[in-house]
C-alpha cells in the first residue's frame, strides 16, 4: 500500500508542536517565576515595585505634587491596560463580523499550503477568538487592580494606617495580569499566522520563543538596590542596564 503525502497532513504535525513549543516554555517561566523569580525580569522588576510603594508609604504628610506624580504611575498603566483591551475586544468583534458577512474566503484557496477545510478553518477562527477574549478578561483584571492600588495610595494613614502588602499585592496583580494579557495577544499573533499555513505558525511560534526568552530571563539588575528597598543605592554610574518584563 503506498503512501501519499498530503499537504493537511502538515497542519496535524506543526501546529501541535508549535504549540507545544509556546506552552512549555511558558510552563518553564512559570515554575522558574514562582520559585526563582529573582532569575526571571518579571520577578526582579517586581522587586522594583515593591521598593517603589515602600518609599510611598514611608512619606509622610504628602503634598498634592507628591499625590500627583505617584497616581501619574498608576494612571499609566491603567490607561495603558484599558487601551489594550478594548483593541483586543474591537478585533474580536471585527473577527465576527469579517466572518458572517464575509462571502468569499481567501483562506481557503490553494494559495494557502496546508489543511483549508471548512472544520479547520473553523478550529482557526476559535481559536483566534479565545486568545483575544482571553486578552481582552486580564487586561480588565489588570485595570481593576491598579485602579484599587490607586485607591490604596490615596487614602490618607489616619488611625486606620493600610499595609505596605496590601498596596504591594494590587500593584504585582495589575503587573501579572497585564503580562497575561500581553502573552495572549503573542498566542494571537501565532493562531493568525496559522490562517497562512501551518508552516508560518510553526516558524513564529520558535521565533517568538526566542525572543521572549532572551527578554524573559533577567541577566543584569535595572538597579542595585536590597530587597526592602530601604537600603542605600549604588551611584549612577555603577548602575547597569537590564531588560524590561512588560511584554
Amino acid at each position: 500500500m503506498e503512501f501519499h503525502f498530503q499537504k493537511e497532513y502538515l497542519d496535524l504535525v506543526l501546529v501541535p508542536f508549535g504549540l507545544i513549543i509556546m506552552f512549555g516554555y511558558h510552563l518553564f517561566l512559570l515554575h522558574r517565576y514562582l520559585h526563582r523569580p529573582k532569575t526571571t525580569s518579571l520577578g526582579f522588576e517586581n522587586q522594583n515595585r515593591k521598593n517603589w510603594v515602600h518609599k510611598i508609604k514611608q512619606m509622610q504628610n504628602k503634598s498634592v505634587t507628591d499625590l500627583e506624580n505617584e497616581l501619574s504611575v498608576i494612571t499609566a498603566n491603567i490607561t495603558s491596560a484599558t487601551f489594550l483591551a478594548t483593541v483586543s475586544l474591537t478585533i474580536c468583534s471585527l473577527i465576527g463580523t469579517w466572518i458572517a458577512k464575509s462571502k468569499y474566503n481567501v483562506f481557503l484557496s490553494e494559495l494557502i499550503y496546508g489543511d483549508t477545510r471548512t472544520i479547520t478553518m473553523t478550529i482557526k477562527y476559535i481559536c483566534l477568538q479565545t486568545s483575544f477574549l482571553l486578552a481582552f478578561a486580564c487586561f480588565v483584571q489588570s485595570t481593576r487592580h491598579f485602579v484599587h492600588a490607586s485607591y490604596l495610595i490615596c487614602t490618607p494613614d489616619l488611625d486606620l494606617p493600610i499595609p505596605v502588602e496590601s498596596v504591594e499585592k494590587a500593584v504585582l496583580r495589575g503587573t501579572e495580569f497585564w503580562v497575561l494579557g500581553l502573552r495572549s495577544v503573542y498566542f494571537a499573533v501565532n493562531f493568525l499566522l496559522w490562517f497562512f499555513g501551518p508552516i508560518p505558525m510553526f516558524v513564529s511560534s520558535i521565533l517568538l520563543v526566542l525572543i521572549l526568552h532572551w527578554l524573559d530571563y533577567y541577566t543584569k539588575p535595572l538597579h542595585l538596590n536590597n530587597d526592602q528597598g530601604l537600603g542605600n543605592q549604588k551611584p549612577r554610574g555603577q548602575i547597569q542596564k537590564g531588560k524590561s518584563s512588560m511584554v
